[in-house]
């Protein structure tokens, strides 16, 4: 079942129950879904890296909106868009902890012989591919810059 299948199923399933914040998610969902399909350039079809990639910013999009509204005291706002992003989190795989990401980094700096800070975007490239929907990126960063000699 594609990611569109499950969506739509699932809106279908929070229309029933009247259940306010899968509705919205899910609609953001299917609308940035429909976005990416009929963007300038795009097959009509989305693969599986691209679905991750597209559910991957919209949560990073409404962790960013989420520390902005807390600095300026709205936590009505907030509260909203943590909503979305725990939905929104059903539908990535699941996340790697910190001493999985450790491990995968560790690897990675050895496959490509990084051997200082300098080389840290050719860490960032090789673990940007290989933990593609699975880590944070600005995680996976600050690890690289904690693992690299200065």
């Amino acid at each position: 079942m594609s990611l569109e299948e499950k969506i739509n199923t699932d809106l279908k399933a929070a229309m029933m129950a009247k259940d306010q914040v899968a509705m919205r998610s899910l609609r953001g969902i299917k609308a940035a879904i429909l976005n990416a399909k009929t963007e300038k350039g795009a097959s009509g079809e989305l693969t599986t890296e691209k679905e991750i990639q597209l559910l991957t910013k919209m949560v990073k999009q409404r962790k960013e909106s989420i520390e902005i509204f807390e600095q300026q005291g709205r936590a009505d706002l907030a509260t909203t868009e943590k909503e979305e992003v725990a939905i929104i989190e059903k539908f990535l795989p699941a996340q790697m902890s910190e001493a999985e990401i450790r491990e995968a980094i560790s690897k990675i700096i050895a496959e490509t012989g990084a051997t200082s800070a300098k080389e840290m975007g050719k860490v960032m490239g090789a673990a940007s591919k290989q933990l593609a929907g699975k880590a944070d990126n600005k995680l996976v960063s600050q690890i690289v810059k904690e693992l690299l000699p200065q």
